[in-house]
């Protein structure tokens, strides 16, 4: 959801080619996979489609290659800590810290909840992800 949700914004403001988006998980089930339909019906209800996205772990080469690593959970940080060449380590950082005014950072799993609770992490992930848009801009003004 946090990819979709973030690529949205991009691509609107035109940065499709100055801001490189990917999600992973940390764990290896479910990989190929769609997103659960559950998500993709509450990201749908914002105009977002997420249908074409697949799963896939998170590999070393990535900490290398992006900037930003942004973790939803404290599980899912721990892990990236663990799995992070260290050099690389400092862009480990949690998505709802682009969000401070939620007063958490653990995004919740809405896997074994109703679409409810699917609608509740999207807005949450939604309001998050315009905070990283947002200092995505700001850096990028920096840049120019």
């Amino acid at each position: 959801m946090a990819e979709g949700a973030l690529r949205e914004l991009v691509t609107k403001a035109g940065y499709t080619n100055q801001i490189y988006i990917d999600s992973a998980g940390t764990h290896a089930y479910a990989l190929g996979r769609p997103p659960d339909p559950r998500a993709q019906r509450v990201m749908l209800e914002r105009g977002i489609d997420i249908g074409g996205l697949r799963s896939r772990r998170i590999a070393r080469s990535d900490f290398q290659r992006f900037d930003y690593i942004l973790a939803m959970d404290s599980e899912n940080y721990d892990t990236l800590r663990f799995v992070c060449p260290r050099e690389h380590v400092h862009k480990i950082r949690y998505l709802l810290d682009f969000a401070p005014e939620l007063k958490t950072r653990d995004v919740p799993d809405p896997y074994h909840g109703e679409e409810a609770v699917f609608r509740e992490t999207r807005e949450m992930i939604v309001q998050a992800v315009e905070g990283v848009f947002a200092h995505l801009q700001q850096a990028l003004i920096k840049v120019r």
